[in-house]
């Protein structure tokens, strides 16, 4: 009886598992897209869309480029991008289009926003910090050690 039990748990806990696992072999199963490893046909488009592919970041890889990255991903960016241009879209209408669906993390160059000024703040504002530190540690330091020779001086 537990042993029958045991097997259909099993079994349950199978099925569930692949089901589970089915939607992620599908991902990798799919064709690429058509322009994912295919040039457009203009050389003009081609180059718009090479430098602007070289500029946004794998959302996978995150380390590289959509332009280098093998990832499925990639391919599908790759795609979208070519095919806008081959359309007539300006590179930078595109940038706003990735960036709005998948957030500023796409774009190698970050934009200045309300969400993102800390980030281009914080540089500026822990060099004036340390600065200020520094400046008040030498001037510490420049008194204290034009005290000692005196001291000295005294004792003897």
């Amino acid at each position: 009886m537990v042993r029958a039990a045991s097997r259909r748990g099993a079994a349950v806990f199978a099925v569930l598992a692949l089901l589970l696992a089915s939607p992620a072999a599908a991902q990798d199963s799919l064709p690429p897209a058509p322009y994912a490893y295919k040039q457009l046909p203009n050389p003009d488009q081609e180059a718009r869309a090479q430098a602007l592919m070289e500029t946004l970041r794998c959302l996978k890889c995150q380390s590289q480029s959509i332009a280098d990255s093998d990832a499925p991903m990639a391919g599908d960016m790759r795609h979208q991008v070519r095919t806008r241009i081959a359309a007539g879209e300006d590179p930078e209408e595109i940038r706003q289009w990735l960036i709005e669906r998948y957030g500023d993390y796409v774009s190698y160059t970050p934009q200045l926003r309300p969400m993102t000024w800390p980030l281009f703040a914080a540089p500026a504002a822990f060099l004036v910090l340390a600065a200020l530190l520094l400046r008040k540690r030498f001037r510490r330091g420049g008194d204290g050690a034009a005290d000692e020779p005196e001291a000295q001086e005294d004792n003897a």
